[in-house]
């Protein structure tokens, strides 16, 4: 497997994912727009590239830890997918948990990626699975 991310740049607006620190595990991502999300909405924030992945990965856009403890925006469906065939521009989908309205400036960096390796598997269907100690145990079956 190659480890290289390959990057199309859309506009004059546009950046290159970043680590920001050596030993990062997510790329920052950054606006190519300036808008206000208000309380309570969400806005899809486009990014302006276009991404080749590596062979057998996906990418995981996820939020920024500064920006959800700040100011409680977040990334609505973390996270967010990107398929190793997708060929279309990357958009962050953030949402407003706060009580104020965000502005998201062009250039600002709004959530991260993290490039993951994929497991394909092969689909058998089945009459019984194996038994487990847990069983069907869950949503709070081991206490609080």
């Amino acid at each position: 497997m190659d480890n290289i991310l390959k990057v199309k740049l859309l506009g004059d607006k546009a950046r290159l994912p970043e680590y920001a620190h050596e030993g990062d595990a997510g790329l920052d991502l950054f606006s190519t727009v300036e808008t206000v999300i208000q309380p309570g909405e969400s806005s899809l924030i486009p990014i302006g590239i276009i991404i080749q992945l590596p062979s057998r990965t996906e990418a995981q856009i996820r939020p920024r830890s500064g920006l959800a403890l700040k100011h409680q925006i977040t990334v609505l469906n973390s996270p967010g997918t990107i398929d190793e065939g997708y060929r279309g521009e990357i958009g962050v989908i953030l949402i407003n948990h706060g009580k104020l309205p965000f502005t998201i400036e062009i250039g600002m960096r709004i959530a991260q990626m993290v490039i993951k390796p994929v497991l394909s598997v092969s689909i058998k269907a089945i009459e019984e699975l194996d038994i487990t100690s847990r069983g069907s145990g869950g949503f709070g079956s081991t206490g609080i």
